[in-house]
């Protein structure tokens, strides 16, 4: 061979090198461009939402799949509106409420989040205390407070990169359920058919089994999470600053935010999506339909899918509550302390935002509290899905609103395209409430 072949040959092997180097720069440069949407995202598959996951699965089979394809647009506009507030305005969205909204407006808001909140990490931390005694035997409620004391713990007194790091490495938890749906026979087929083709089923049970769907993916806490999370970002970056004072950052940061939203919402629903068909596959297929808790999901899979399979399922459920409980807690005391005028991040020292820290604690104990009292699990997640509808409405027609005005946003108001989408999410967010209401009076 001449050397001129040789020099061919061997310069595609030189660059491979240099090209993996390169791909490995850019999912690394991806990865640290991630956050706020991301954990976001991850965090509304929260134990409690995996139990109403599992429990359309089992009931519906996958003619409910469709939803999670549907709901998509929908919670990734929202929640894409909810971080430009933030990142535009640095505060969140309880601080704008302060200042641009009438009082009442926003403790009626702030009221209800807190309590739906506190509701769902009681249930959220019943559900790890559940799964941990079936993986470890052990006693249930000792577990309820070790992982409470442990999610507290880490959110008080980590550092702030250091734990928004954990919560990003948390997220890929969730990848047990697609690992689940993995090791079971699944008819793809049929799961794809019915994801991209509507079953609408006009009956009371359906009805309510969307009800829980779009309530579980489009959550209030999830609005407050991600833009006081953005401002926090900004707060602790000396290089940047709110966009309204910034422009020139504004191009960089929403493509940002976009890509990190679009990403993170997406990455919920196709985990949810596995939630709902590894249930399908199994317990619908075998004529279980009554499932109520994560855990009793996790125990119905053992037997007809196989202990691997259950133990990623419930492995996932402890995974997604260390997420989801300090995401609950932090979004109830971003809103509170910015409800009140205290300095409020997870960036601050617990000696400089006390009242802030002491709300996450306070939010995490009431939380433990719940599991040891006689308040039955089911029906609190049901009166907090019932808060998390009554405030989601009109919290996400005001922050239509905020987004669009020039007092608020000053020249970054909204798109004619994402302004659409974003009011058709808050007619169906209230068309499904509605929809709730009138199966309760008839």
């Amino acid at each position: 061979m001449s050397d001129l072949n040789l020099a061919r040959t061997a310069a595609p092997l030189a660059n491979r090198p240099s090209r993996m180097a390169s791909g490995r720069r850019r999912v690394v440069r991806m990865w640290h461009g991630l956050g706020p949407g991301l954990i976001t995202g991850a965090a509304d598959d929260d134990p409690s939402g995996i139990a109403t996951y599992a429990q359309v699965g089992a009931q519906f089979g996958y003619g409910i799949g469709w939803t999670m394809l549907f709901s998509y647009p929908l919670m990734a506009a929202i929640q894409e509106i909810s971080a430009r507030i933030g990142r535009v305005t640095g505060q969140g969205i309880a601080g704008n409420l302060r200042q641009h909204y009438p009082r009442p407006l926003l403790h009626f808001i702030v009221g209800l989040l807190l309590i739906a909140n506190i509701i769902n990490i009681g249930a959220d931390l019943g559900a790890m205390g559940d799964a941990l005694a079936l993986l470890i035997p052990g006693p249930r409620q000792l577990y309820v407070v070790l992982v409470a004391i442990f999610c507290a713990w880490l959110e008080i007194f980590s550092r702030y990169d250091r734990y928004v790091a954990i919560l990003k490495w948390t997220t890929l938890s969730l990848l047990a359920y697609v690992a689940t749906a993995l090791v079971i026979d699944m008819p793809w087929g049929t799961v794809a058919y019915h994801t991209f083709v509507p079953s609408v089923v006009w009956n009371e049970d359906y009805i309510v089994g969307l009800v829980a769907v779009l309530g579980t993916t489009i959550s209030p806490y999830m609005f407050f999470w991600q833009s006081s999370q953005e401002a926090e970002d900004e707060r602790v970056a000396p290089d940047e600053a709110p966009l309204r004072e910034a422009p020139e950052q504004a191009l960089a940061q929403m493509k940002r935010m976009r890509i990190d939203t679009y990403l993170g919402m997406a990455y919920s629903n196709i985990i949810s999506l596995f939630i709902i068909v590894t249930t399908a596959a199994t317990l619908n297929a075998n004529g279980i339909t009554d499932i109520e808790t994560s855990a009793q999901a996790a125990l119905a899979l053992r037997p007809l899918a196989g202990p691997f399979a259950f133990a990623l399922f419930t492995a996932g459920i402890v995974g997604t509550g260390l997420l989801a409980v300090p995401v609950l807690a932090g979004s109830a005391a971003y809103a509170v302390g910015e409800a009140l005028r205290w300095p409020v991040g997870l960036a601050r020292r617990p000696l400089e935002a006390r009242a802030f820290y002491a709300t996450i604690s306070f939010a995490t104990l009431i939380g433990v509290g719940i599991n040891f009292v006689d308040i039955d699990p089911i029906k609190a997640l049901f009166w907090s899905a019932v808060l998390n509808g009554i405030v989601a409405v009109p919290l996400m027609a005001v922050l239509m609103l905020m987004a669009a005005s020039r007092t608020v946003m000053g020249r970054f108001t909204l798109s004619s395209p994402l302004k659409a989408v974003g009011w058709i999410a808050t007619v169906v967010m209230a068309a499904t409430v509605a929809a709730m209401l009138v199966t309760w009076i008839w």
